[in-house]
């Protein structure tokens, strides 16, 4: 038999803390209850035939001197990878995501999040500090 020392303990109470926290993880998200369109069922199930955007509405306006405008996008990029909306400055694609959480990020800070794209096109904008939105490739 091997005796205990203190690296193995140490690695052993790693090891049931990471188990224990990951367990605790999964409980939570089985009974979180999660967010549904009208019809009571879960948003983003599947992302088959994806419409869990469409209700957000659209919006053209100048903010800080830059025009922002935002719709719900029916083809193209953003219908592909799922965003379900398409967000301009000056005319010029801002690149969104929408978070799981519900929450949106953009290209131009992927570190806060904002809470629709409105809010996210006018954070954009202050972040610019006046320059221009150069084309994704």
């Amino acid at each position: 038999m091997s005796e205990l020392t203190r690296r193995r303990a140490l690695g052993a109470t790693a090891g049931a803390v990471a188990a224990a926290a990951v367990g605790a993880g999964v409980a939570r998200a089985a009974t979180a209850p999660g967010p549904t369109d009208p019809t009571g069922r879960a948003a983003h199930n599947g992302h088959g035939g994806h419409t869990g955007h469409g209700s957000l509405p659209a919006f053209d306006e100048v903010y800080q001197g830059r025009r922002i405008q935002g719709a719900p996008a029916t083809g193209g990029h953003h219908a592909e990878h799922g965003a379900g909306y398409a967000v301009r400055i000056d005319g010029r694609e801002l690149h969104i995501m929408r978070n799981a959480d519900g929450t949106w990020i953009s290209v131009v800070n992927h570190y806060e999040t904002y809470a629709d794209p409105r809010a996210l096109a006018r954070a954009a904008v202050v972040e610019l500090q006046g320059a221009q939105l150069v084309p994704m490739v």
